[in-house]
């Protein structure tokens, strides 16, 4: 009986470094999902401001107040007619340990057209 507890630990003791890895990993994915769901919202939020003011730099402002880290924040504007377009790009942070050295940042991004209230 003593020979079979001590198997049961030295399974434990192989398999667990694989289910840390796993489970960090699928908590790293979460994070990455959630900044990509807020990176939606920041480009609505930075296209519903283009629509009333011409000004890019409001566009801009409302962007980096939408809720994501504003130096890995990117907002371009550009007004062609009646049409505002918001391109919104963001380098999301891959800060869980382990996880995080091996993949790096993930840049993504966001774009929106919306028509210009006159």
């Amino acid at each position: 009986m003593n020979r079979e507890q001590g198997q049961a630990t030295v399974e434990l003791a192989l398999l667990l470094p694989f289910l840390v890895g796993l489970v960090l990993t699928v908590v790293q994915v979460g994070l990455i999902m959630r900044d990509r769901v807020a990176l939606t919202h920041v480009a609505r939020t930075a296209a519903r401001v283009a629509t009333v003011d011409p000004s890019p730099a409001a566009v801009r402002s409302a962007a980096r107040h939408a809720g994501l880290v504003g130096s890995r924040l990117s907002v371009r504007v550009i007004r062609r007619g009646d049409l505002a377009t918001v391109e919104v790009t963001y380098r999301a942070p891959t800060d869980v340990p382990l996880v995080g050295a091996v993949v790096g940042d993930v840049s993504m991004s966001e774009r929106l057209v919306a028509r210009v209230e006159r």
